[in-house]
């Protein structure tokens, strides 16, 4: 078992870091423009990324300060020309200038784009020599092994954004990684932690997407929905951690203030808590190895009054265990339950499926994989094929289901 830092942490800078926001508009990257403006002694931007919305990238890049801002999308060039016209910031449109914006000299970038879109832009960024704070879950769910070597031949240290892994992070001991016993990521277990199969059954999108405790996007809160998230997340500390399905454990945690714990072989239990604020994680990524002061909630554990766990139940949650079965297949699996469980929850929020249809196309999407004998390759653009093929594996499967809500 390792840390995701290579050993031999990064020393204190004396001078501002220079970083990149890729997914700047996003959740993620709003979270971070935040902590950069409550620290601008501390932060240099460098380049801000989104995918089409001009005119709130272009506010953030002026609020920022950045040298370069990138649309994913090139129609939206002219309304970010437009709107960022006097700053004297460059603009620029196309995948491929999202990836040339990640590739710029920076100290850290921030990795906050949803989807395969960053698995290159990311990519590029290592490649660069730049450390990453990883927010993006396809790059280790489908190319963990990939991500992790490039990391590592280019000296950079992935910094974990996700609250579960940065509480893992924090509370493993790098001199006595070979002394841990298991790694628990907590789950909230979501909106439909109490409810029957009966009534998942019956759940609609509105219902689905209201997180008990986080705010977050449409996409991961239908994952926190179904705790395909946490399966996903198990996977990513599997790379991340160097550990095996065996060693990673999920808890359901509905109060959301115990965010991971490691357990290690003398029985001690080390974790980190704080409020459900995603600032803070980021906070410790981008200031890292030091700490920062951020305006973030503080935990006030006598208003909390209790904690509880228990474990996920498997039968009204099969996402969950469908994640550790892909982990266990390999790298081409753990492709293909990502792209599978994204045309899932797609089509649940279209209407087009019902709740619990989700796990069951992700299923046939496995299935359908394994019997035409895939594999994943050693490149990105192996890894996006499977990933294509995976999804029109999914979208066959949902087509066969019905609407099972109303």
């Amino acid at each position: 078992m390792s840390t995701p830092a290579p050993r031999g942490a990064r020393a204190a800078r004396s001078g501002p870091r220079r970083i990149t926001l890729l997914g700047a508009t996003g959740s993620i990257g709003r979270s971070a423009a935040d902590i950069v403006q409550q620290q601008p002694e501390r932060f240099v931007v460098e380049a801000v990324t989104a995918n089409g919305n001009a005119e709130a990238l272009a506010e953030t890049a002026k609020s920022l300060g950045a040298r370069l801002a990138v649309v994913a999308d090139p129609a939206a060039y002219d309304d970010l020309v437009a709107a960022l016209a006097g700053s004297g910031i460059e603009a620029a449109a196309g995948a491929a200038a999202v990836v040339e914006a990640a590739a710029r000299p920076a100290d850290l970038v921030v990795a906050g784009l949803v989807g395969s879109i960053g698995l290159a832009p990311t990519l590029a960024a290592i490649e660069a020599g730049a450390d990453i704070a990883l927010a993006n879950k396809e790059c280790l769910v489908c190319a963990g092994g990939l991500f992790l070597a490039a990391a590592e031949r280019a000296g950079v240290h992935i910094l974990p954004v996700d609250s579960e892994h940065n509480a893992v992070f924090q509370a493993l001991d790098a001199e006595n990684c070979g002394a841990v016993e298991r790694i628990v990521l907590t789950a909230s277990g979501g909106p439909f932690r109490t409810w029957t199969h009966e009534q998942m059954r019956r759940a609609t999108a509105a219902e689905a997407l209201r997180h008990p405790n986080w705010s977050m996007g449409r996409k991961i809160s239908i994952d926190s929905a179904t705790l395909m998230n946490k399966g996903l997340e198990v996977i990513e500390a599997h790379h991340l951690f160097a550990a095996p399905a065996e060693q990673l454990e999920v808890l359901v945690h509905p109060q959301s203030v115990v965010h991971g714990m490691v357990v290690y072989a003398d029985g001690s239990v080390v974790a980190q808590l704080g409020a459900a604020d995603m600032r803070i994680p980021i906070a410790h990524c981008l200031a890292w190895p030091e700490r920062v002061a951020v305006a973030t909630p503080r935990l006030d554990l006598t208003a909390v009054g209790t904690l509880t766990f228990e474990k996920p139940d498997s039968d009204r949650f099969p996402s969950l265990a469908l994640a550790y079965e892909a982990l266990r297949a390999g790298d081409w699996a753990t492709t293909v339950l990502n792209a599978a469980n994204e045309v899932a929850v797609e089509a649940f929020l279209d209407g087009a499926i019902g709740f619990l249809d989700i796990a069951s196309v992700v299923r046939d999407g496995l299935d359908r994989a394994a019997g035409a004998r895939v594999e994943n390759g050693a490149t990105i653009a192996d890894t996006l094929a499977l990933d294509a093929a995976a999804r029109r594996y999914a979208a066959e499967a949902a087509r066969r289901r019905t609407v099972l809500v109303g």
